[in-house]
């Protein structure tokens, strides 16, 4: 499927990325000017062996993932005009507390994750339950590239392109039946590497937990991402599979999945828990609504410094508002957050 990001998505030309900065060995496209939606060209693919990135790929991929590349359909989604955030700032400026309260704990930890094999149970008001493996789950499908806005509830946010596949689709696969109205979400609990998860100081419950109503998930933005940057996801992104929800606040987009069920209530979500005044269970971007610490009227996109602050207005949605505002017809966002 593609998708056309709208122009009320749109930023100003000042925001282009120079095509040095992002682009390949090979060009995506003959420069055309700016506004220029690539996301409306279908069929465009890079060769397998050539990373469309020029980041740091690592020397041996799973066979999963590299028997996938050759099909991957480049840009399905791209939010015109945007500078992708540089992949050093996206590998090395995370939240996944497992790892550590601090920005650098993920990529100073996370390495030492063994992400091959890993399986994810599938349960709940399914046809089809079981424990899959990632190579079991990705093989039907055919991988997107997602160049989606990450905005973070802390008021920070980047663009990163993803590679994945629709949610909805697994879930058709798996056979939801009339009780399924929510889908409920666990992150793995490796006490081996992820110091945090055995620390008496934290706070939080584990395992993270996170979850979306079934409409939220069955939506065609909703994705399961397994790489970014044209090569495998980083375990510090939530490898080897992870929730993207580009209408929503980061902590919604769950990492490192090992469970998925469908279930008949709003299920148990962590940061809900936790702090029930300050993290809701929509977690939509809403500039409207302010953190009670903090406004969420502006954004600090990364990279950022002192003398280039990089501040911008947030975007209802986080830009996605043509797309997703219907699923929240009627509702009151300041009391349902």
């Amino acid at each position: 499927m593609l998708i056309r990001v709208p122009s009320a998505s749109r930023c100003s030309s000042a925001d282009i990325t120079p095509e040095s900065v992002y682009l390949s060995r090979r060009r995506f496209m003959a420069a055309s000017g700016a506004g220029l939606a690539l996301g409306a060209l279908p069929g465009v693919a890079f060769a397998q062996d050539v990373s469309p990135y020029e980041v740091p790929v690592p020397a041996e991929q799973p066979t999963w993932f590299t028997e996938k590349l050759p099909g991957v359909q480049w840009r399905a989604v791209v939010p015109v005009d945007e500078a992708i955030t540089p992949f050093e700032d996206a590998t090395h400026y995370n939240n996944f507390y497992e790892f550590g309260p601090d920005k650098g704990d993920p990529a100073e930890h996370a390495d030492a994750m063994d992400i091959e094999p890993w399986t994810v149970q599938i349960d709940g008001a399914v046809e089809k339950p079981g424990t899959y493996s990632v190579a079991d789950l990705v093989q039907p499908h055919r991988l997107e590239e997602r160049i989606y806005r990450l905005r973070c509830v802390e008021a920070w946010s980047m663009v990163i392109p993803w590679l994945g596949f629709p949610l909805g689709e697994l879930i058709r696969r798996a056979g939801p039946t009339g009780g399924a109205k929510y889908v409920a979400f666990e992150t793995a609990v490796l006490p081996e590497v992820m110091p945090a998860v055995d620390s008496r100081f934290s706070l939080i419950d584990w395992p993270y937990r996170e979850g979306l109503r079934i409409d939220e998930a069955m939506h065609p933005l909703t994705i399961l991402a397994v790489g970014m940057y044209g090569r495998i996801l980083e375990e510090q992104n939530g490898a080897p599979m992870r929730l993207v929800v580009p209408w929503k606040y980061g902590f919604k987009s769950i990492k490192s999945i090992v469970r998925l069920s469908l279930v008949e209530e709003q299920p148990y979500t962590t940061w809900q828990n936790l702090a029930p005044e300050e993290y809701g269970f929509y977690a939509n971007v809403n500039p409207n609504v302010d953190h009670p610490r903090w406004t969420q009227a502006r954004e600090r996109r990364l990279p950022a410094n002192l003398f280039s602050t990089n501040v911008r207005d947030t975007l209802m949605f986080n830009g996605y508002a043509d797309e997703v505002a219907s699923l929240y017809q009627g509702m009151d966002l300041a009391k349902f957050y």
